[in-house]
């Protein structure tokens, strides 16, 4: 496996000049901000280049290049699997309620035999992700891994693209790449770092992924009063506040983060599912753990202490850069600690991770969580 990273930005365009590139890619990941990637000059030219790779990625809440993270740029990592084939699916997902049967669909697109690692890139705002992750594991071979995430808009909340096959910006769409192959090592770790706090809350109305009572009450006049002056800017200062949910007393706690709030119904949509019954506390930021949280995705990833992988795709949530601010290189910076100068670090902020907990769990819906997906041939 060889790989090779450049940037794209509006005024001076790619930071290399593509016809000196000597790799050739069968893969190209590529996340950038939402006007970029929706004004498609920078993809165009590198689809020109390399018309027989395969794109995926799509709108970031900010780009990751090796230890740094960006704004207003495209970042393309350029692959090319020695030993590996790939295939390229996608579904359409024009609202929340297709988004189980969007996720099926996906995967019964892909063929089994052979079939090492799934990655997802799913449009990040008509979506449940919930229920889109749990169409992907209805589907999934038992021997057979996904991870991916949720495309981002920054802190907007407005709109998210992600790529086709050939690099084109496509709306209300998922997509995924299909891994073959015998030799090729995947794994992957998953961690937050959030402080909850208050009492744990009773769900005592909502429906899918939007929540409309607790204990009762109104969802959003409940939420409001924990936040304060941060409430006027809700959604986005949601993403500082996400909930931590129990579905049932010695299940895994998972975070939700919302996506929208709706006044007149006085409820919150949420990335993934709130079902009845379940509990929820209100969390907040701790910077330590936030990026101990990184580092100790990234050690979930090492298994028995093998060779550093060649290539790492990070997937955190735009709520951690938001909290983070000046400080998220650190998290990164945390991550190339563990994994070692030797590997390619790429990724991008989210709406939404998508990774088992574990290299022996199912995959999940994540919200606030640093995801870490590693390779080697």
């Amino acid at each position: 496996m060889n790989s090779e990273q450049i940037k794209f930005t509006q005024n001076q365009g790619w930071n290399a000049n593509l016809s000196n590139l000597e790799i050739k890619p069968n893969l190209i990941f590529a996340f950038g901000s939402t006007q970029l990637i929706k004004e498609g000059k920078g993809l165009k030219e590198l689809y020109s280049k390399f018309p027989e790779a395969i794109f995926i990625g799509g709108t970031s809440s900010g780009e990751i290049l090796d230890t740094n993270v960006f704004d207003d740029t495209i970042i393309a990592t350029l692959v090319s699997f020695d030993k590996t084939t790939l295939k390229y699916v996608s579904e359409a997902v024009a609202k929340s309620d297709e988004s189980y049967e969007a996720g099926k669909k996906l995967i019964e697109q892909l063929p089994k035999e052979n079939l090492k690692h799934v990655f997802v890139m799913s449009e990040g705002l008509n979506i449940n992700g919930s229920e889109l992750v749990r169409g992907l594991r209805d589907i999934l071979p038992s021997n057979v891994s996904a991870t991916g995430g949720l495309a981002g808009d920054g802190a907007n909340f407005n709109e998210t693209y992600i790529l086709s096959h050939s690099g084109e910006p496509k709306n209300k769409m998922v997509s995924a790449i299909g891994f073959y192959s015998s030799v090729l090592k995947v794994s992957y770790g998953s961690l937050g770092g959030w402080d909850s706090f208050g009492v744990e809350r009773l769900v005592t109305k909502s429906k899918n992924n939007v929540l409309f009572e607790l204990d009762g009450k109104p969802a959003l006049e409940l939420y409001k009063s924990f936040l304060g002056e941060h409430a006027k800017d809700l959604p986005a200062s949601g993403l500082l506040f996400p909930l931590n949910l129990r579905t049932e007393k010695d299940s895994e706690p998972v975070v939700r983060t919302i996506l929208a709030v709706d006044e007149t119904n006085q409820s919150l949509t949420f990335a993934g599912d709130i079902p009845e019954g379940s509990y929820v506390r209100l969390m907040k930021a701790n910077f330590d753990r936030l990026i101990e949280g990184a580092t100790g995705a990234a050690k979930g990833t090492i298994k028995d202490k093998q060779e550093n992988p060649e290539l790492a795709i990070l997937i955190s949530c735009v709520g951690r850069k938001l909290v983070l601010k000046q400080m998220v290189e650190e998290e990164v910076e945390g991550v190339r600690e563990v994994l070692g100068n030797t590997t390619t670090l790429c990724g991008f902020y989210s709406y939404g991770e998508i990774s088992p907990f574990s290299n022996e769990a199912k995959c999940e819906l994540h919200n606030q969580t640093m995801t870490i997906t590693t390779f080697a041939e």
